[in-house]
Formats: C-alpha cells, sequence, structure tokens
C-alpha cells in the first residue's frame, strides 16, 4: 500500500513538473495544475508516511499558487499549514511552528483573521507539551487576533489558557496582568460568575507573590460586580484575606482546603498548597 502511494506521488510530480515546462508552443507554465499535481502527491506522501516528501511537496504546491498570480492566497495559507502539520508527524515541532505562524500571517493578509487566529490556536495546543513559553506567546497571539474582531468569547478562552500556563512557568507578575484582562474581558461580556473565579484566581497569585495589598484591592474592586459582595467567592476570599493578615495559619488552611478552592484550575489551585501558611501585610 505505501509503496503503491509513493509511486502515485511521483507520477503526480513528473505530470507536475510537465505542466511548467514551456515550449515553441506553450509560452507559459501552467503553475494552476502544476499546483494541483504537487497537492496530490503531498496527499499520496502522507497516506504512506512519508512526512518530509509530503511537506516538500506541500511548499512546492504553495510556490505554484504564489506563482499563479490569479490564485487565492488562501490556497498558499492553507498548503504552508499542511507542510507544518507534516513537520509535526515528524516531532519537529519547532520548524513545524515556524511553518503555521507564516500560513498565520498570510491567513490575516489574506483578510481572515479568524482562521490565523485558529491556527495559532492548534499550534499551541502542539507546542505546549515541549514549550510552555511558546505556548503562551502562540494563545496570547491568538487571543489579540480574536479581540481585534471583537469575539472577545474566543479572546477571553485563549487568554484563559495563557493565563494558566504563566502561572505554571511561574511568571506571577505576567499572570497578574493577564488575568486582569481576562477578568475584564468577561466583565464585557457580562459573565460575571467568571468575574468571580478570576477575583479567586488574582487573589492567590498576589498573595503567593507577597503582595497583600494588590490581593485586597482585587477584592474590593470586585464589589462592583452584580452578585459579588455576600457571595461564596467573595466570602472565602475576605475569610482568606483576614488570615492572611493576622497570621491565622488555620483559617488560612480551612479556605485553601474548601471546596471552592479544591475545584480550581490545577495551575492555579496549585499556589494554595505550598504558599499559604499565613503572610501578613506588605
Amino acid at each position: 500500500m505505501a509503496a503503491q502511494k509513493i509511486n502515485e506521488a511521483h507520477e503526480h510530480i513528473a505530470k507536475a513538473e510537465k505542466c511548467l515546462k514551456t515550449s515553441m508552443t506553450k509560452w507559459k507554465p501552467d503553475y494552476d495544475s502544476a499546483a494541483s499535481e504537487y497537492a496530490k502527491a503531498a496527499v499520496c506522501f502522507k497516506n504512506a508516511k512519508q512526512y518530509e516528501q509530503a511537506k516538500d511537496a506541500y511548499l512546492k504546491e504553495a510556490e505554484n499558487h504564489t506563482e499563479n498570480k490569479t490564485y487565492p492566497l488562501v490556497c498558499v495559507c492553507v498548503a504552508i499549514e499542511q507542510a507544518g502539520m507534516m513537520m509535526k508527524e515528524q516531532k519537529k515541532m519547532p520548524e513545524a511552528i515556524q511553518y503555521i505562524e507564516k500560513a498565520c500571517m498570510m491567513y490575516m493578509e489574506n483578510g481572515t483573521p479568524d482562521t490565523a487566529a485558529m491556527a495559532l490556536d492548534r499550534a499551541g495546543k502542539l507546542i505546549e507539551p515541549i514549550n510552555l513559553e511558546k505556548a503562551v506567546d502562540l494563545y496570547q497571539k491568538a487571543a489579540g487576533v480574536f479581540e481585534n474582531e471583537d469575539r472577545l468569547r474566543q479572546a477571553v478562552e485563549l487568554l484563559g489558557k495563557a493565563s494558566r500556563l504563566l502561572v505554571r512557568l511561574r511568571r506571577l507578575d505576567e499572570a497578574a496582568v493577564a488575568l486582569l484582562k481576562e477578568k475584564n474581558m468577561y466583565k464585557e461580556i457580562e459573565n460575571f460568575p467568571m468575574c468571580f473565579k478570576k477575583t479567586t484566581a488574582q487573589v492567590l497569585i498576589h498573595l503567593h507573590r507577597g503582595d497583600y495589598v494588590a490581593a485586597d484591592k482585587c477584592v474590593r474592586e470586585s464589589y462592583s460586580l452584580p452578585g459579588y459582595s455576600g457571595s461564596e467567592d467573595c466570602i472565602a476570599m475576605e475569610t482568606l484575606l483576614q488570615g492572611y493578615d493576622e497570621q491565622d495559619e488555620d483559617q488560612v488552611y480551612r479556605v485553601c482546603n474548601s471546596p471552592l478552592l479544591k475545584y480550581m484550575d490545577n495551575d492555579v489551585k496549585i499556589l494554595k498548597v505550598y504558599h499559604f501558611r499565613g503572610g501578613g501585610r506588605k
């Protein structure tokens, strides 16, 4: 099966090369047909698990689409993104992300920012297991694209991914800034229960940074959110801050092990386990 697909791929490449030849009766290369044949070759190589050759064929497809001035730019973008996916199949993640980011820039130029943002999100998921810093960058870029398009629900979801990874990386100053932006976005779309959760995450991060004042400010500013004052989230944070300020280890421990905090995102939740043993104001 694999050998057959490889042979088919080479046949398509031969046809593509023939399309590009000129003669006395054919003055211009047929870029459109060549691109089509390279695309077919790429699929054959992919099915045969010859990913490096598939990547080369996809890039040839993109090159010929580019030469064909009348062809939609989006076809070039798709081919380059597919080349990136072939690098992913070979576990060559940095190269894969490089191609996908290039495709995203071209999607933007083509006037399809939503497609660009979704591709950046996919790239973030690919690189996250091996490079958290790059994943943060990709998620934030994707969020920025969605935000510019006023698609705040999609943007805030990606900001959340970036925030959690910043916490995991212990880049807590940046995480605090990202969480504030995330919270403000939830406020803008009137998802107030999520604002409550983000306030809790803000408090945990600021206390982990040893900044009681910033943590207390987050709660006070949240009093203006509909339904926050007197809510379970609010009472828990007020109790936590009181225990922290008074260096009451037992009170801090009870709040940190309450169901409210136990069901938080793991990346934020882990902060409460290792740090809160009473700190007081700073």
